[in-house]
């Protein structure tokens, strides 16, 4: 976060008061911000923090019906993340066969998105993790 702020300030230095190309920056400064949210949204989806509506979910007593919608919240979940995971990989060979670079540095497009597929993987990770324990599969269980 610090490189990105760093390469905002320097973009907005660079071209309005010193009027100059400061494309790199920019290429730079996105790849950080990508990183950045892919980062976020792992770290929110391990801790269970996304953004969600839990009206229904605080109006369950905990037992069954708790984790009934524990377990239909997750499939969703696990059906949105596939989906994300299946576009992210054909983003991803549809570059790999028409490679693509940026401008400014040259940087391959996939290094940009190797990290919405590593995301997008890792979600679906933690969705299956909480679609296991919704249904009550502990180690306790399995002996």
């Amino acid at each position: 976060m610090a490189m990105l702020t760093g390469l905002t300030l320097y973009l907005v230095i660079a071209r309005d008061l010193l009027h100059t190309d400061a494309g790199w920056a920019q290429e730079l400064g996105i790849l950080c911000a990508i990183q950045a949210y892919m980062t976020g949204a792992l770290i929110a989806a391990s801790r269970r923090a996304q953004i969600n509506i839990d009206w229904l979910e605080q109006r369950l007593e905990a037992g069954r019906a708790a984790r009934l919608h524990q377990a239909v919240v997750a499939i969703v979940v696990i059906v949105v993340t596939l989906f994300f995971c299946y576009w992210a990989w054909e983003m991803l060979a549809w570059n790999m066969n028409r490679p693509q670079v940026t401008p400014a540095l040259g940087l391959p497009l996939w290094i940009f998105q190797i990290s919405i597929l590593l995301c997008a993987i890792g979600c679906t990770g933690y969705a299956i993790r909480d679609l296991v324990q919704a249904i009550g599969f502990t180690k306790e269980t399995l002996e």
